[in-house]
């Protein structure tokens, strides 16, 4: 007989403590260390008993309660959450509170239940990679990486200041300035989908600047095994690392393309429903333990293979067979994020840890509101956009269990998570609060309602009434013909009434119902002469649509203006700019000598060519290579014109005297 080895007992122990299955000494669990022999100091030679059945059962049961205990958790406050609009997270993370060692302390292995329960942000990470069409994000690339980018790297950057300003570390203040600049996805776009504010102004910024979030989390998921190497060498970052991550990805991407897809297929052929979600399952494992092993996240291996199969045909199967595992282990994560959420510092320390919410709040608030601003955004969308993406998000807890303890302090992390979900549970309320006032405020500072229009009909009806629509509207005055005046500006309507005009009226020529109290079914003649193109656009296809007998003779800025206008049947377009900057070439020809033969025919010339190619370019105006192509050939055309023409418009031209002294 041997005598028993203390250090396979400790590793026993160890192995029992990650897997999350109790093992104390002197209580039976099947393993031959906890045999009763075993602890009289011996243990069988060879042949190993296999548990008993009642030891299988104990285990069982203990892993059944467990089970029941998150199940029961989940399923009594998540429903609960998202019936008072605060978002499932937020429900998950009550939950673990709840049943964690700082609340009825019923589930006691929160390290093991979080290391298993990552697994689900692996899983969505390889979702996020999955949506990550790359022609979907060259669509939005302008308020992705425009807003995004801003706002991530300028709320990263005022907190990572704050951060180091307190005494953390360069290290740790990039991880927490990074942390704290994500937002939640999953509060903001329910909130938003619930108010039916998805499709508005800052409902879609604030999908492109959460994209951006996600995206950004991948590289600074990789990077922190690099600065846990470097805090630990106590030098830079370590290259060999970067060597060994870039020939991973390298790895990775070679694999799904000559190894995965083939599989796929095949698997998907020949293997059954079941064996293609095993072999999904395998793929987001495989992509992760190739990643881990090298000391990089699995989550970066996770993201590249859902990227690299973005846009494979494989891809909504594999969303469906993934999505199920996903849900499951995401909620388990974020209860095992409130489970470790110490909420003894936060009635220690209660006014430390709201004053670091709400000065998060704040800041990331002033940080968007100032880029939004930017970017030229109205007041009213900037604000809501501003206060939806004010909270942090459950990529902070992700980030800040991947960098504690070897980046960040363990008490600096449990800190950090705190002040997160308390700005998560604020943001809901705040949200509709400042719903509430906003809609006070514009109620107070909105602009007047449309005239109503009491008018009899006239021939004419003017949609415009800037400089070029005054012009038309005084000539039709001076002929004694009356005509309708709309403009959209009420700034306008109340400037050129303070001068006797009383023939306009504030509205929106785009709408029908004001076209149809002008009584446009009785005019003889649409003069389109609105500034703005978009607007332009939308009252000619209105007209067009519900008055086709209108006849239209409309403005336009330029050249794709008109090709747009063209589209919808308006033929009587005049280019705003176009008609005065050939009389001033005329004039300027004249002042350098030309004859006015000579300046007549070299402006008729340009003028007859250019309405030419304006027809020729309509026919492939969509196509831009092909109208950069055409207008090189037309500039070479023109020089040829020019220099063939008989009139000899250039040998006209005197070269005028030097000034004499």
């Amino acid at each position: 007989m041997e005598r028993r080895s203390s250090g396979t007992h400790r590793q026993h122990r160890l192995s029992m403590r990650i897997s999350g299955l109790p093992c104390r000494e002197g209580r039976l669990c099947g393993h031959p260390t906890h045999d009763p022999d075993y602890h009289r100091g011996w243990r069988r030679p060879i042949l190993l008993a296999p548990p008993s059945h009642s030891k299988l059962r104990r285990y069982t049961l203990h892993t059944l309660e467990q089970a029941a205990v998150f199940l029961v958790a989940s399923v009594l406050l998540v429903p609960l959450f998202r019936r008072l609009g605060l978002g499932a997270v937020l429900g998950y993370l009550c939950a673990g509170m709840l049943i964690g060692p700082w609340g009825f302390a019923l589930i006691g292995e929160v390290k093991a239940t979080l290391q298993f329960a990552e697994f689900g942000v692996v899983l969505l990470l390889f979702l996020v990679g999955l949506e990550l069409q790359p022609s979907r994000l060259w669509t939005l690339r302008r308020p992705v990486f425009g807003l995004g980018g801003a706002q991530v790297a300028l709320t990263a950057a005022i907190i990572g200041a704050v951060a180091l300003g307190l005494g953390l570390s360069w290290r740790a203040s990039l991880v927490a300035g990074f942390a704290l600049a994500m937002s939640s996805t999953a509060l903001v776009l329910a909130a938003l989908a619930e108010r039916q504010q998805l499709g508005a102004r800052h409902g879609r910024d604030a999908f492109a600047v959460l994209l951006f979030q996600d995206l950004s989390v991948i590289p600074l998921l990789a990077l922190l095994p690099l600065l846990a190497e470097a805090k630990a060498d106590g030098d830079g970052l370590g290259w060999v690392p970067a060597i060994k991550g870039l020939l991973a990805i390298a790895t990775v991407v070679a694999g799904s393309r000559l190894v995965v897809r083939p599989a796929l297929k095949f698997i998907a052929r020949h293997g059954g429903r079941e064996m293609f979600t095993a072999a999904a399952l395998l793929l987001v494992i495989g992509a992760a333990l190739a990643m881990e092993s090298i000391g990089l996240s699995m989550s970066l291996g996770a993201f590249l293979a859902g990227v690299l199969l973005a846009d494979s045909e494989f891809r909504h199967e594999l969303e469906a067979d993934i999505e199920p595992f996903k849900g499951l282990l995401l909620g388990l994560f974020f209860i095992a994020v409130g489970m470790s959420a110490n909420l003894e510092l936060l009635w220690q320390r209660p006014f430390l840890v709201v004053g670091l919410a709400l000065g998060l709040m704040t800041l990331k608030y002033l940080a968007m509101l100032v880029i939004a601003r930017v970017a030229r955004a109205q007041f009213d969308p900037a604000q809501r956009l501003a206060v939806a993406l004010a909270q942090g998000g459950e990529f902070a807890f992700v980030l800040f269990s991947a960098a504690s303890p070897a980046v960040l302090e363990p008490q600096t992390a449990q800190l950090l998570v705190l002040v997160v979900t308390l700005s998560m549970l604020l943001s809901p309320p705040l949200i509709e609060l400042h719903g509430r006032w906003l809609a006070r405020w514009n109620a107070r500072h909105a602009t007047p309602e449309f005239d109503t229009i009491d008018s009899p009909a006239n021939p004419v009806i003017i949609a415009g009434y800037g400089r070029m629509g005054q012009i038309v509207s005084r000539v039709l005055r001076m002929c004694d013909l009356p005509f309708t005046a709309l403009e959209a500006s009420y700034q306008q309507v109340d400037f050129v009434r303070r001068f006797g005009s009383n023939k306009v009226f504030y509205g929106d020529a785009s709408r029908l119902e004001l076209l149809q109290a002008a009584k446009a079914g009785e005019a003889r003649l649409f003069v389109l002469a609105i500034d703005d193109v978009e607007a332009s656009v939308k009252t000619a296809a209105v007209v067009r649509r519900h008055f086709p007998d209108l006849p239209i003779v409309a403005r336009a800025r330029n050249r794709v203006h008109v090709h747009r206008l063209r589209d919808l049947g308006v033929v009587v377009i005049y280019r705003e700019t176009f008609r005065t900057s050939l009389d001033m070439a005329h004039q300027a020809l004249l002042r350098l000598g030309f004859g006015v033969a000579a300046a007549g025919r070299a402006v008729a010339l340009f003028r007859q060519h250019d309405e030419e190619q304006l027809d020729t370019q309509y026919a492939f105006h969509h196509d831009e290579a092909q109208l950069m192509q055409s207008a090189k050939e037309a500039a070479e055309q023109l020089r040829e014109l020019f220099e063939s023409d008989a009139v000899g418009a250039l040998s006209a031209w005197k070269k005028p005297q030097p000034p004499r002294s």
